[in-house]
């Protein structure tokens, strides 16, 4: 029960800052908007509400690593965390404590974009398939938030996580595939998940069957536990160093 109520408690702290939330949920619909505007004027694929819909799904859970460093590196300057310490919940607890508030966030932010996508012309197959690299991505992100806020203090998670962001933007190839840029940004979008989590919910949202994106979803699970198991010993190190 303890680890619902520091939960319950996560849920609070997210939502009552309204300037994140109106980020992670106005700045999907306005890129869409804008990118759609450019599409009538130019009629490039790349700029389709069908193509752009999921990209832009993938980065905006980037901001989500800057949301959630932030509420725990909060939390560990406020020496709130280390009150919490002295019960018995574990690394794990913990985590699961701060990954949960913005997992209804990320579905939230999801489906506002699904729903202005299909408004401005988009359609969707293999929905629910999707959703599942879309679940798995927010979750890599999550993480990384927690080791970020786990490491470093609220000033620090501020500049790493707008080099994250940034970083994400250029090398998840949501804007410009990567194929076609080629390179040293192919390279390296493809040895991270989010090129792999955009490839793959283009290709299922456009009618391509699970198998044939097997490979990209295999690499963004194994993403997702690796980093969520650094979460919980990032933690653990934070919690021997108190």
């Amino acid at each position: 029960m303890k680890i619902i109520s520091l939960a319950s408690r996560n849920i609070k702290e997210v939502y009552r800052d309204p300037v994140s939330m109106l980020l992670g949920l106005a700045m999907p619909i306005a890129l869409l908007i804008l990118f759609s505007s450019i599409h009538k004027k130019v009629q490039l694929d790349m700029f389709s509400p069908q193509t752009l819909t999921p990209g832009i799904i993938i980065f905006c859970y980037a901001f989500m690593i800057m949301f959630s460093a932030m509420l725990l590196a909060k939390d560990k300057q406020s020496a709130l965390l280390t009150r919490l310490f002295t019960t018995p919940l574990k690394p794990s607890d913990f985590i699961l404590a701060y990954i949960l508030p913005f997992i209804p966030l990320a579905l939230f932010q999801t489906g506002i974009c699904l729903i202005i996508g299909a408004i401005l012309g988009a359609t969707y197959q293999n929905l629910i398939l999707a959703c599942i690299i879309f679940f798995f991505t927010a979750m890599i992100c999550i993480c990384l938030g927690m080791i970020l806020g786990s490491f470093f203090t609220v000033n620090q998670v501020a500049g790493v996580g707008s080099l994250l962001i940034t970083a994400i933007g250029l090398f998840c190839g949501a804007w410009t595939p990567l194929k076609m840029m080629g390179g040293v940004f192919k390279t390296i979008g493809y040895a991270l998940p989010f090129a792999h989590a955009v490839d793959a919910s283009k290709g299922l949202l456009t009618g391509s069957s699970f198998s044939d994106i097997l490979g990209n979803f295999y690499f963004i699970l194994i993403y997702a536990l690796v980093l969520f198991v650094l979460a919980i010993f990032s933690f653990r190190w934070r919690m021997r160093r108190r």
